[in-house]
This record gives structure tokens, C-alpha cells and sequence, in this order.
């Protein structure tokens, strides 16, 4: 009985445990099923949430994804010539491509152990790392582990915004699996590398990429990195701006704790993933980081102010020149269209920014830095300049103080290359370049550029042309020289080397209506308008913009190179990152003037530096060579020049104030002209200590064919005739041979009567004393017609030689007296007076003809007869004399109260303006 009951009981047991079996089994089952089916529905879920947030974005091709990925902003560089380094182009972020396999292993090792230690592993994503950071963001967590692979961050930088939202993520997941199908590890790595940011170096600048992370923080190549240097950089990118050793000024952080404890945290995770061993682990740790810091160097700006930003100027006029040709347009079409030009500008400074150009100049580096250093130096400029404007605001009188400034430049004339450049004193204080952006007058040093050459290829002058150094009025316009005199007939040599004005300004006029404003045009003077041709000032620099000094000095050039204009440059040629030249200079000459031409200016101007306004500069030069020059003052002495070409350079200085006045006349016991030569000269020496081959030609301008050496008459510019060489003016000079001296009549000169007055010549007449008369050669009036003097003109001094008119009546009688021993008078008061007869007088009152004295010689006569009487009359042009004078006498030996005259004392008081 009980063993049945137990049977039952365990058979209700079992049918129970079955029962509950059953359903605790289809419980898991059907849990199973719904757990299964809720896993498939969030996967078709989110996989379909996926599909929707990408469903928009266009499958980017392999080409379309390496032009975005290695589309990174690479900073540019600058070189001098011969491709020496100058520095980096200025930009906002410092970044230099490098290759992968131009960086250490530990950098590789570090960044990989730190950012992504299944890099090798994942193909983009890392599915288990994506999920807990989704699961990490929907819970909030405090703990966010992310789930970026390298590839997902190089996605995110090179092809997608910083958007935080799931539709940028899954983007982001499906280009990283796309971009790892067609490029290498080894691609994606370099690639990452270069874009990512680690913060600043030590000028405080923003930087970008293991290179420029290398140089800018341990001054090393990436390639050169040690263990504990690659750790510190690997740590950076995950927060640059805190982990960086280097503040905004480029100091030193005083808490360099955060980085060390991050690059800690990178060595750590090296070893544990086998990359170092213990020991290696042990001394990267021991490693002094602040020591080993890269010092602060400053900025290409800051060492070259002057210099990078004329680059930067001329680069992007170049580049954008470049980009419109590219676009099918010409230079002189874009810059016609001021809104397309600025768009182009545009872009090529933003191409110049980020694209890792590399830029190569013509400035020697050596010879810029002296000049630099002498323009800085120089004592010898003057006081500054105190001027006064009114405030606005506040009404009141305010004064302003401004240096003496400086611009200078040196180019190679066969090539237009600009070797050097002296931009100003200080760009701190004024950052206007005075060697390429400042227009001044040119003063005299446009007389052979718009006077005088184009004067000798038109034929009208050559260097022994006689030209008229009289006064000349045209209008209201009255020119003069520099010396306030006028010096007669001179030849245009000689009016350059002395660097007269009025022969230049008759010059200009006779060939003024043949446009020689073109010529300047032709040499690159575009800033002379067409309308300042009427202007006879502007033959001697009388512009209303004025000229750069880059402009005057590469006209003159034009004279080195025998009369072919070669534009001057600084930018050799750009490069991009992948070696390919974008742009290259290319030189095109352009004819402006004859070789003979060209060589009769050199041989002119050689004269300025001997015996001329540049004497003093082969003094004051270390080295000899065939220089020709000019010199050339504005008015009121504003604006100081000389520039001097030789057969290799040609160089040229200015000095002046920003807001024009008046240089000092003398400081330091130097004239302002002066002042320029020393400079000049100075500036010229250093440059030839760095390059003296290429500052001291051994050779001499070579004299072209087509030009002879002739005789000529100082007195008329003609072959010599008989008259001219029985007077002694027989001269020789160079001519062009289609221009050599013409056989004149034999009448271009001629002897004739004048007489003096007051240093001017009068023709005489027929009835004037012989006495009084001079015999002179003088040119015949004809010739002068042509430069529009309607008078006649002799030799000697050059002085006018005019009529004067007698006023029809005799002289007054003048007034005589005793003094020191002498007979003297006052010179007469009636402008036709020519001279004085002194007579003696006996006791009968007869006269006797002493002497004659004429006007311009001293009024008095010696030595005197004791106890004799003499009288003085005047004599006019006629020939009518005066009245004799009272009569005056030596003191004999007679008792002093024998009332007798005293000696000296008239008998009647002088009339009335006789006194001198």
C-alpha cells in the first residue's frame, strides 16, 4: 500500500516537473522568439534608420575621396634666390605635408596605440566600440569611451562638418568603410598625420600636422623624433590647446603638468601593446621635456617685414594673373575689370595660404640683410620734421614728428632681376614701401629718360648740341637753375653733368610735339599720365603723381642694356606641392631707344660722376667700376635721387620726408645731395663685400657701331669754319653717325663790337668809342631762332648780347673825390653810360686824356700826380660825353692852413643819385 502510494506520489512528481518543464521551456522559447525578433527588428530598425540618414548622400568616387582626403591647407614657403630658405608664408595655421615614410616609427607607434589600437585590424569601423558609445550617448553617461577609428576621425576632418547628430556619425561610419576599400593603411595614416591639429609651437602660432608639430614644438624633423617626443606629440591631438607647452605669445606654459600626464598615459598603452619594452618605457618617462623645447623664432614677417610683404604682394598678382589665363582671360582684360581682378586676388591668396606653394624670389639674401643694416645705421640723414594739424575732434593744434625716409633698389639689368631693395627705416613706424609703392618726383633724373635720349634718337640734339642757358619764360613759367644763374651757350653734355634746368626745359620744348612721354611708357613709368605732356615742368620731374623708385631705377636700365627695357621682378617662379611649376617668370624686352643712343646717355652721364653733381660718389666707393649716373633734386628739395648704372646693375636711392618739406640744407656738414651719395655709396659697398663680380664688372660699356668722334664749335654745334678756329673753339665730342655735326655757312659765328655793362653785352654802334668797345666771336642771332631766343649770343661766359638805346641827351657830369690815394667816382645812374675818361688838367685849364675806364671796370684811377688836377666825364653808347666833374687833386708839400682845398672834398655836393 505505501508502496504504491509512493509511486503515484512520484509519477504526480514527475507529471508536475514535466508540466512545469513544458512551460518554463516554451517560456524561454517563446522569450527566445520575441528576444530574437526584437534583435532583428532593431537591426532592420537601425539598420533602416541608417539607410534613411544616408539615403541623400551622394557615393563619392575613389578620385572624388583622395582629392578631399589629402585636400588639406599647407603653408607656403618662401625662398631667396638661388633657393635659399626665407621661412613660411604668412597664415593663420602652420602645416607642412610630409610623407609617411619621413616620420619615426614611435610617432606611428604612439598615435595608433593612443587613438586606435585595432587600425590594423578593423576595415573603418570597430561595430563594438560604435555600440557602447551610442549606448554611452542615449544613457548620458558620464563615461564616454568614443568609438572613432583614425579612418572615422581623418573622415570626419577631411569630408564632413563637426555636426554632433547621428546622421553625421553614420555618414561618417559608411565613408570610413568605403574610403578603407580603396586605400591603404599606410594611406590613411599619412593622411591622418598631416591634417591632425597639435596645437601650437614656440611663436605661439597654430600648427597642424607631425611635421610642423615636430619643428614647431622639439625644432626637429618628424623623421628625427625620439620615444618620449613622439609620445608627447601622439597625446596632443586630443586636446591640442590644453596640452600644448606653448601659450598664445609663443612663451612657455608654467604648468607643463596636463601634457606630461597625457604623454604618460600614451607611453602606458605603448607597452602594454607590446610597442616598447620596459626599460624603454622607463627612460621615455625620465625624458626632460622642457628642455628639450624648441626656442622661439620669430616669423619671416618679423626678421623681413618689408621683404614678405612686397612677396605676398607680387605673388598674388601673379597667381592671379595665372588663374585668369587658366580661365581664358588676359592680364590686361582682368585688370581692366576691377570686381574680376579682386575675385582672382582672392583666390590666390587663399591658394597661397593652404596650398604649400612654394615660392622662389630674386632677392639675395646676403646683400639684403646689408643693406638693411646700413640703412638702419645711416647717420647721416637729417632731424626729423615737425608738422601741425588740427584735431578734429578736439579742435586743438596737435604736432607730429617724421623722419627723413628712404627707399632704394638693385637690379640686374640684363634679366629685370631685383637683387635688393631698401623699403624704409622702419616698418614698425611706416609700413609704405619707398622702394616700390611710393611715387615722388624724380627731379632732374628725368632729364634723360624724357629729355635728352629721346631728344638724341629723334635727331634734334646730341651731346655737343650747343643749347642756350639763358632766361627763359613759357607763360607764367619761368624755370631756374639751381644756382639761380644763367651760363650762356652750353652743350647738352654739360648742362646733364651740371644738371642746369633751363637746357632741359628747351630741350623738352622743341620735342614736345613728338610725344617723348612715350618713351617712359615704353620703360614701365605708367604713373605719368599722357595729360602731363603740356606740362614743360615735367622735363625736370614736375609730375602730379611722381614716380616709384623701382620705376626710375629699372628705366635707367634701359640705358645698360643698349636701349632694350627689361621689366624688373622679384618672383622667379611658383611651385605647388607636387613639384609643379605654376608659374615662371619670362622675361620680353621691349626696344625703347638706339644702341646709340643708349651709349651716347651712359657716356654723358659718366661726366655726372666726374667733375659733375655726383663728384663725390667715386670717392666715397670702395671698389671702381664704369658707373654713369644721374642726381636729382623736386622742388623746394623735397626729394633727393641718384641712380647710377654700371654694365651689371643699376642702383638707385631716395630720400625725403612721407608728408613732403624741405630737406636740410646742411646737417653734419653735408648737403642733402650729399647725404644721398654716401647712402648711395655706402649701400653699394656692402653689396659689392657679399658679390663683387656682380657689383664690379671688370668690363666697361662697349661703344657700338655707328658712332664717330668729330670736331665741333663750341659757339655754334657746326663743323669748326675758319672763324670759329681762328677764336680758339674748336671741340670734339661723340655723335651718332646718322647725326654727326653739319658744314655750317661759315657765318654760324662771327667777331663783332660789343661793349659791357653790368656783366650783360650790348652790340655797339657805329659812333661808340673805340676805347670803350671789346671785339668777341660772337653766334650769329639766326642760329638762336631755333631755340627761340630772338637776340644775339656770344661765346666766353654766354652772356645775352642785346642792343641798348641811348636816351638822346649827354651824360651828367660825375662827381670825383681823393680816396685811399686814388681818383674815384661813383659809376653813373643813366643806363646808356659805357665808360669814363679821366683827364688831367694843367693850369690853363686844358685837358689831357688820362685814361679810359670802361663801365664794368673799376671807377678809379691811379697813380696821381702830387699837385696835379683831374677831371672824370661820362661817355654813352652814342659817343656824347658829359660835362667834366669837379676837378680833384693830390696835395703837394704846401702848409696844411694855406686855404687851399682839402684834399677829397668836393666843391659842389655829388647830384643826386650818383651814390652806388
Amino acid at each position: 500500500m505505501k508502496r504504491n502510494q509512493f509511486s503515484i506520489s512520484l509519477e504526480k512528481a514527475w507529471h508536475y516537473f514535466s508540466l512545469t518543464y513544458d512551460v518554463v521551456w516554451n517560456v524561454i522559447f517563446i522569450l527566445l522568439i520575441a528576444a530574437l525578433c526584437l534583435i532583428c527588428f532593431s537591426i532592420g530598425a537601425g539598420a533602416g534608420y541608417f539607410a534613411f540618414l544616408v539615403k541623400d548622400m551622394p557615393v563619392p568616387s575613389p578620385d572624388e575621396m583622395k582629392k578631399e582626403i589629402y585636400h588639406y591647407g599647407e603653408t607656403s614657403h618662401m625662398y631667396f634666390a638661388n633657393g635659399v630658405y626665407l621661412g613660411r608664408f604668412r597664415s593663420d595655421l602652420d602645416r607642412e605635408a610630409v610623407r609617411l615614410s619621413d616620420v619615426s616609427p614611435h610617432v606611428v607607434q604612439a598615435i595608433i596605440a593612443t587613438e586606435d589600437e585595432h587600425f590594423y585590424e578593423h576595415h573603418g569601423v570597430v561595430p563594438k566600440a560604435v555600440i557602447r558609445a551610442m549606448f554611452q550617448e542615449l544613457t548620458n553617461s558620464p563615461v564616454k569611451s568614443g568609438g572613432s577609428t583614425l579612418t572615422q576621425q581623418l573622415v570626419k576632418n577631411q569630408m564632413l562638418t563637426n555636426e554632433v547628430s547621428f546622421e553625421r556619425k553614420a555618414k561618417e561610419m559608411l565613408l570610413s568603410l568605403r574610403l578603407e576599400k580603396f586605400f591603404s593603411k599606410e594611406d590613411i595614416l599619412e593622411a591622418y598625420l598631416n591634417v591632425v591639429p597639435f596645437g601650437r609651437n614656440s611663436s605661439g602660432r597654430n600648427i597642424a600636422g607631425i611635421q610642423a608639430a615636430a619643428q614647431g614644438v622639439f625644432g626637429v624633423n618628424a623623421k628625427e623624433l625620439n620615444l618620449a617626443q613622439a609620445a608627447f606629440l601622439a597625446g596632443l591631438p586630443q586636446n591640442p590647446f590644453v596640452y600644448t607647452p606653448f601659450a598664445a605669445d609663443g612663451s612657455v606654459k608654467s604648468d607643463l603638468s596636463p601634457g606630461l600626464k597625457r604623454m604618460k598615459t600614451v607611453l602606458y598603452r605603448m607597452k602594454r601593446a607590446g610597442y616598447i619594452s620596459e626599460k624603454q618605457y622607463k627612460e621615455a618617462l625620465s625624458y626632460d621635456v622642457a628642455k628639450h623645447l624648441a626656442a622661439p623664432k620669430p616669423s619671416p614677417f618679423e626678421q623681413y617685414p618689408f621683404l614678405t610683404m612686397e612677396i605676398e604682394r607680387r605673388a598674388k598678382e601673379v597667381l592671379a594673373e595665372t588663374f585668369a589665363k587658366r580661365d581664358g582671360y588676359k592680364p590686361e582684360e582682368v585688370k581692366r575689370d576691377p570686381a574680376r581682378f579682386r575675385r582672382y586676388l582672392g583666390e590666390a591668396e587663399k591658394a597661397l595660404r593652404q596650398g604649400g606653394y612654394r615660392i622662389y624670389t630674386t632677392i639675395d639674401k646676403k646683400i639684403y640683410e646689408q643693406m638693411q643694416r646700413i640703412a638702419a645705421r645711416y647717420p647721416y640723414y637729417g632731424n626729423d620734421n615737425v608738422y601741425y594739424t588740427k584735431d578734429n575732434k578736439t579742435g586743438k593744434t596737435v604736432a607730429h614728428r617724421q623722419p627723413v625716409e628712404v627707399g632704394a633698389m638693385l637690379i640686374e639689368n640684363k634679366t629685370g632681376k631685383i637683387i635688393s631693395f631698401v623699403g624704409g627705416r622702419d616698418y614698425g613706424r611706416e609700413q609704405l614701401n619707398h622702394a616700390t609703392q611710393a611715387h615722388r618726383s624724380n627731379g632732374s633724373t628725368m632729364k634723360p629718360l624724357l629729355v635728352y635720349a629721346p631728344a638724341m634718337e629723334m635727331g634734334v640734339i646730341q651731346p655737343a648740341t650747343i643749347i642756350p642757358d639763358l632766361p627763359l619764360s613759357i607763360g607764367s613759367y619761368a624755370p631756374k637753375n639751381a644756382d639761380g644763374k644763367t651760363h650762356g651757350l652750353v652743350t647738352a653734355r654739360y648742362a646733364l653733368q651740371q644738371s642746369f634746368n633751363i637746357p632741359a626745359v628747351r630741350t623738352y620744348m622743341r620735342i614736345r610735339s613728338r610725344h617723348p612721354i612715350d618713351y617712359l611708357h615704353k620703360m614701365g613709368i605708367t604713373s605719368v599720365a599722357k595729360q602731363e605732356e603740356a606740362n614743360p615742368a615735367l622735363a625736370i620731374g614736375g609730375t602730379h603723381i611722381g614716380v616709384t623708385v623701382e620705376e626710375n631705377v629699372n628705366a635707367y636700365a634701359t640705358f645698360a642694356n643698349y636701349g632694350s627695357f627689361v621689366d624688373a621682378y622679384m618672383i622667379e617662379k611658383i611651385v605647388d606641392k607636387n613639384g609643379k611649376i605654376v608659374y615662371e617668370h619670362q622675361s620680353k624686352p621691349v626696344p625703347v631707344f638706339s644702341p646709340q643712343t643708349s651709349y651716347l646717355m651712359i657716356d654723358m652721364m659718366r661726366d655726372v660722376l666726374h667733375g659733375g653733381t655726383a663728384s663725390s660718389v667715386p670717392h666715397y666707393l670702395k671698389f671702381s667700376a664704369d658707373w654713369a649716373g644721374k642726381t636729382g633734386t623736386s622742388q623746394d628739395n623735397r626729394d633727393s635721387w641718384f641712380v647710377a648704372v654700371n654694365p651689371n646693375v643699376t642702383f638707385g636711392v631716395w630720400i625725403g620726408y612721407d608728408r613732403p618739406a624741405p630737406l636740410e640744407s646742411r646737417y653734419k656738414g653735408l648737403s642733402y645731395s650729399r647725404r644721398t651719395q654716401l647712402l648711395w655709396a655706402r649701400l653699394m659697398n656692402a653689396a659689392y663685400d657679399q658679390n663683387p663680380k656682380l657689383i664690379a664688372p671688370p668690363e666697361r660699356f662697349l661703344m657700338p657701331g655707328g658712332i664717330v668722334r668729330r670736331a665741333y664749335c663750341a659757339a655754334s654745334g657746326f663743323s669748326p669754319s675758319a672763324a670759329c678756329e681762328k677764336a680758339g673753339l674748336v671741340r670734339y665730342d661723340l655723335y651718332n653717325t646718322k647725326f654727326a655735326p653739319q658744314e655750317g655757312s661759315g657765318e654760324e659765328v662771327m667777331e663783332s663790337r660789343v661793349v659791357v655793362i653790368g656783366g650783360r653785352r650790348y652790340m655797339a654802334l657805329e659812333t661808340t668809342p673805340e676805347e670803350f668797345v671789346t671785339r668777341e666771336v660772337i653766334v650769329n642771332p639766326k642760329l638762336l631762332a631755333d631755340w627761340g631766343i630772338n637776340g644775339e649770343g656770344q661765346a666766353g661766359d654766354a652772356s645775352l648780347v642785346s642792343t641798348l638805346k641811348e636816351n638822346g641827351r649827354p651824360p651828367a657830369p660825375p662827381a670825383a673825390r681823393l680816396a685811399g690815394g686814388k681818383l674815384v667816382w661813383n659809376r653813373h645812374n643813366e643806363p646808356d653810360v659805357i665808360g669814363y675818361r679821366v683827364y688831367l688838367v694843367n693850369e690853363t685849364g686844358e685837358r689831357r686824356l688820362a685814361a679810359a675806364v670802361k663801365a664794368d671796370e673799376a671807377a678809379s684811377f691811379s697813380p696821381l700826380q702830387p699837385g696835379a688836377a683831374y677831371c672824370v666825364t661820362a661817355v654813352d653808347i652814342a659817343g656824347q660825353e658829359s660835362a667834366p666833374s669837379n676837378p680833384v687833386s693830390l696835395p703837394s708839400a704846401s702848409p696844411p692852413n694855406s686855404g687851399h682845398q682839402k684834399s677829397g672834398e668836393p666843391s659842389s655836393p655829388p647830384p643826386s643819385g650818383d651814390v652806388e
